[in-house]
């Protein structure tokens, strides 16, 4: 029962949608609904473990990717037996690389492939009977957070019920025109004090508008800038931007391979870099980038924006990992993300602390969203 190896039994996606009364907006496009899509494997012993798959767009995107896992992956798998994680993770990268490239569907393929691989990660991890968190090397549970999500209408309300759920550090959603930014960053440096202040532009500016708001942003201590320009631009505006900016500029969850990886870390452009365990890679790739992240003296901190299986993977990275980086936790509403997150939810001073349970340290109970199940 304790043997690293293991034969898989079932694997199954499940798809959820909860509606907003206040949709998320981004420079790029509004999110009407939060949704998410759990993964379940459960092995030959009945050990089961937990998964989760970045499905935020396109707005019919999670779908798309539940019936990936349940009509293209999951039948490739079952009845397999696996020394580990990473062996299950390579088999399915190798075996649908040329569908994915036929169809021109990498990323879909790369999240439905991540999602099953943060659960046999948590399998793995509650077979050796140990927290996640510790089993990839961890030696404490406590790690930072921060509230993200912040959207520009009603940024300070949102900022102000953050810190009273205990949250000391902020990211402000810009991109919106200078004076709506500008204000929006205003307010919220004064209600967070001397807190962590970060601001996110979601790819939306040129290099040329970035360069002007660089300019203004000076005065507000900004921990970090996330993604001023696309992330597919030349390195030369990147660079560019890094020459001009007085804070660390920040990217990672739109890199999606081990290459691009490399790059940014031998660059002197990135100061934070926030790969998404869900988005691309799962644990067997990310454990490593993160490791590199920090041996190249950069601040790992996981990007997540999902439901609270991902996100409590994110965290179990990060206190695996160490360093002084913080985990995102989105301060809109969302009980996809509350009610499996565990621990997550208790904020103090701007920290959680995560469970000694084995694997993720909590199942998810699918009765309490039922009323919001997509597929």
């Amino acid at each position: 029962m304790t043997s690293d190896s293991f034969t898989i039994r079932s694997i199954e996606a499940f798809c959820y949608r909860y509606p907003l009364a206040t949709p998320v907006v981004t420079s790029f496009g509004r999110m009407l609904n939060r949704p998410a899509v759990f993964i379940r494997a459960v092995d030959e012993d009945g050990v089961e473990g937990w998964g989760e798959a970045w499905s935020n767009f396109p707005a019919p995107g999670a779908e798309h990717r539940a019936r990936l896992v349940n009509e293209v992956l999951a039948p490739g798998l079952v009845g397999r037996r696996f020394d580990g994680p990473a062996q299950a993770f390579e088999s399915l990268t190798r075996g649908t690389e040329v569908l994915a490239l036929q169809c021109g569907e990498p990323g879909p393929f790369a999240q439905a492939i991540a999602g099953i691989d943060l659960a046999l990660w948590d399998l793995s991890a509650r077979r050796r009977r140990l927290p996640l968190w510790r089993l990839l090397g961890g030696h404490g549970s406590t790690i930072k957070v921060y509230a993200s999500g912040i959207n520009p209408g009603g940024a300070t309300q949102t900022a102000e019920a953050a810190l009273e759920r205990g949250h000391r550090a902020l990211k402000l959603k810009v991109g919106f025109g200078a004076d709506m930014d500008l204000a929006n960053l205003a307010a919220l440096r004064q209600i967070v004090g001397a807190g962590m202040l970060a601001a996110d532009a979601n790819q939306g500016w040129s290099v040329e508008q970035a360069l002007q708001m660089l300019q203004q942003l000076g005065g507000f201590d900004l921990r970090w800038l996330e993604e001023p320009i696309r992330a597919d631009r030349p390195r030369e505006e990147w660079q560019r931007l890094r020459a001009s900016a007085d804070m660390p500029i920040a990217a990672g969850e739109n890199i999606s391979s081990a290459e691009g990886f490399r790059q940014v870390l031998t660059e002197d452009v990135l100061g934070v870099v926030q790969p998404d365990i869900a988005k691309w890679g799962g644990l067997t790739v990310c454990v490593g980038v993160a490791r590199d992240i920090l041996d190249a003296r950069k601040t790992f901190c996981p990007h997540y924006l999902g439901g609270g299986v991902g996100l409590l993977a994110s965290a179990h990275l990060l206190a695996g990992i160490g360093g002084d980086g913080w985990l995102e936790v989105d301060a809109n509403d969302n009980p996809l993300r509350d009610l499996f997150c565990g621990s997550l939810v208790d904020v103090r001073e701007g920290t959680v602390q995560l469970s000694d349970d084995p694997g993720l340290g909590t199942v998810p109970d699918l009765s309490a969203i039922e009323r919001y199940r997509s597929v």
